[in-house]
């Protein structure tokens, strides 16, 4: 389903079914509506799994299916997540699953097939790809298939891969302006967290790591980049925050177990654990934590902020935290 709600009451506006499918087998902490829609503020972007069957389609804003298109396979043990990204005119969607895997991309007009890449190995992954201009050249990076890489988010093709460091991902990579890194964290069975240099062509695994870790790696939830420092939770619920630059590491407090990704606004970052519980901290070489707010209820999804409010969505309810 694709629901649309008034966010100034939370009034359910019209909903619309996607796609009837049977539900898939899944992990116990996936959903079966893991993936995030995206906006281009003409129409919206929704991905699902139908059987065996990726399914992406494009909404307009009263609800009314623009096209629905099935652009690959898909099969995982622990279910599907795999959330739209949009680049110009395309919609862009990572198709890392048990079997031929692939990246596409799809026409925002029509949906239909600008370019697929196919990818080697074959392994699941959920991290959404980030797309930036790094070095000069639009670039987009994931991490999955046992290998960070980048690729031309015009035609699909490589600019670079950096083997391992292990073999599978769900947090998406995050870029630091300030230090102009690229850095990710994962995964399953071993847990890293890389630096990179993003300026390389071909196999990098050599050249561009500029530092790495395995204190306080995150499986699941994404990191952020706050100013100088570079913030994670571990799954197990331990905060660390790194100097972005060097990887030195300034302080780590227990916070709760965590599945949500970290967010950030008005110079704080927010950790959602999954009872319920925010840490609202201050980003420093000291930990410094401004509120501490309980929803008093599940969560595991990440918190979503937009015009000063915080949207939440917890496993019996829609939260909206803020001024009206």
């Amino acid at each position: 389903m694709l629901l649309c709600l008034d966010r100034t009451t939370g009034k359910i506006l019209w909903n619309t079914t996607v796609v009837h499918s049977p539900l898939e087998r899944k992990h116990s902490l996936n959903s079966f509506a893991s993936s995030t829609p995206a906006t281009d503020g003409d129409k919206v972007y929704v991905a699902f799994l139908d059987r065996a069957e990726m399914v992406v389609g494009a909404y307009d804003f009263e609800g009314n299916r623009k096209w629905l298109v099935r652009p690959g396979p898909f099969a995982s043990m622990h279910g599907f997540c795999s959330s739209p990204v949009l680049f110009e005119d395309k919609v862009i969607v990572n198709g890392d699953h048990d079997g031929a895997s692939y990246l596409v991309a799809l026409s925002r007009t029509t949906g239909e097939i600008r370019w697929k890449t196919p990818r080697e190995r074959h392994t699941r992954s959920y991290c959404a790809p980030l797309i930036h201009e790094l070095g000069g050249r639009a670039q987009m990076v994931l991490s999955g298939d046992k290998s960070v890489a980048s690729y031309d988010p015009e035609d699909g093709k490589l600019h670079w891969i950096i083997d391992g460091p292990t073999e599978q991902f769900v947090a998406s990579p995050v870029y630091s302006a300030k230090t102009g890194l690229i850095y990710i964290t994962g995964g399953y069975p071993d847990h890293h967290i890389l630096a990179i240099r993003p300026d390389g062509r071909g196999n990098v695994t050599q050249t561009h790591i500029v530092w790495r870790t395995t204190k306080g790696a995150a499986y699941v939830p994404s990191p952020i980049i706050a100013d100088d420092y570079f913030l994670i939770v571990s799954d197990s619920g331990v905060g660390h925050c790194f100097e972005a630059l060097t990887g030195n590491l300034l302080w780590q407090e227990r916070l709760g177990e965590h599945h949500a990704s970290l967010v950030s606004a008005n110079g704080l970052v927010y950790f959602l654990n999954d009872d319920g519980m925010t840490h609202v901290v201050k980003p420093g070489s000291e930990y410094q934590l401004v509120a501490r707010n309980e929803l008093g209820e599940k969560c595991f999804a990440s918190p979503a902020i937009s015009e000063g409010q915080i949207f939440i969505r917890g496993d019996r309810h829609l939260f909206c935290i803020g001024r009206e």
